[in-house]
């Protein structure tokens, strides 16, 4: 308790009160005693004070300037961002109308079965029964890491579909007598391609993510069948007895399959040249 009381009482350090005394009596403390100490912290406050008020004054009169060059920024990315939304519009309606016009070039030079190579090529909206395919990554898929899952011990911790799955369930659906085919609303086409650009899936170069839903249309009951019979099916099925795959099947009274944004209209002449011998 004595330490305690001592610190109370004596609570500025005796050193201290010493130096201040001594300075006291030498006078050497407190404010400058000369006129010419007094002269200079005047002139030092002086100083002090002018750099403060001329900083003041050039924030405040760049203040107007660096709001006006905001707001001219502002004004210049909206514009720009007007303009880059109206070439938008302007590229959207290109596109319909060289698709109108490949669809009408299709069914030109189609004959008699116009509309059915339009149907074919994937230039015209159709609709009818079908089947629905959902296929899903795994629940407890990792979507981290690179390779090829397929070839490693790993890929029963990720689970991840991967392009060639989808390749082969569109392949087994088109052999199984599907007569129009979408993924994920992409209408697929004679010149479509499922690929992949790292963990993503690409169809015709537009990445997709899970999960991966199948529209065919045929006869549903029929189709359905003989995808689940083919050897494809039974590789999807083999994916979600093994790996997880979340997979599921139904037929559809009425399913309906936009047309491909975009078809390559290609024409071909029989060669008049003679072959030599």
């Amino acid at each position: 308790m004595s330490l305690l009381t001592n610190v109370m009482d004596h609570s500025l350090d005796e050193g201290y009160a010493e130096a201040a005394a001594r300075k006291k009596a030498e006078g050497t403390g407190g404010m400058p005693k000369t006129v010419r100490a007094k002269l200079g912290l005047a002139a030092g406050l002086v100083l002090a004070a002018l750099v403060v008020t001329v900083g003041a004054a050039q924030a405040r009169i760049a203040a107007p300037v660096v709001a006006k060059e905001r707001e001219e920024l502002i004004d210049r990315i909206d514009s720009e961002t007007s303009a880059a939304e109206d070439l938008e519009d302007g590229i959207d309606e290109l596109r319909d109308d060289v698709s109108a016009r490949q669809r009408e070039a299709l069914k030109k030079h189609g004959g008699d079965q116009g509309e059915l190579v339009a149907v074919l090529a994937g230039a015209v909206e159709v609709h009818g029964p079908g089947v629905k395919l959902v296929v899903d990554d795994a629940k407890e898929a990792d979507q981290g890491g690179d390779g090829d899952a397929r070839e490693t011990s790993g890929f029963s911790d990720t689970g991840r579909v991967r392009d060639r799955d989808m390749q082969r369930v569109v392949n087994g659906l088109w052999e199984s007598g599907a007569e129009a085919v979408t993924v994920n609303g992409q209408r697929l086409t004679a010149l479509s391609a499922i690929r992949a650009a790292g963990d993503a899936i690409l169809v015709d170069n537009k990445p997709l993510v899970p999960p991966y839903t199948v529209l065919a249309v045929g006869d549903g009951q029929r189709l359905s069948s003989r995808f689940r019979n083919s050897g494809d099916g039974q590789y999807l099925q083999a994916l979600k007895e093994n790996f997880g795959v979340r997979t599921s099947m139904s037929v559809e009274d009425e399913v309906r399959l936009p047309a491909a944004p975009s078809v390559i209209v290609r024409t071909a002449k029989p060669s008049t040249e003679k072959g030599t011998s």
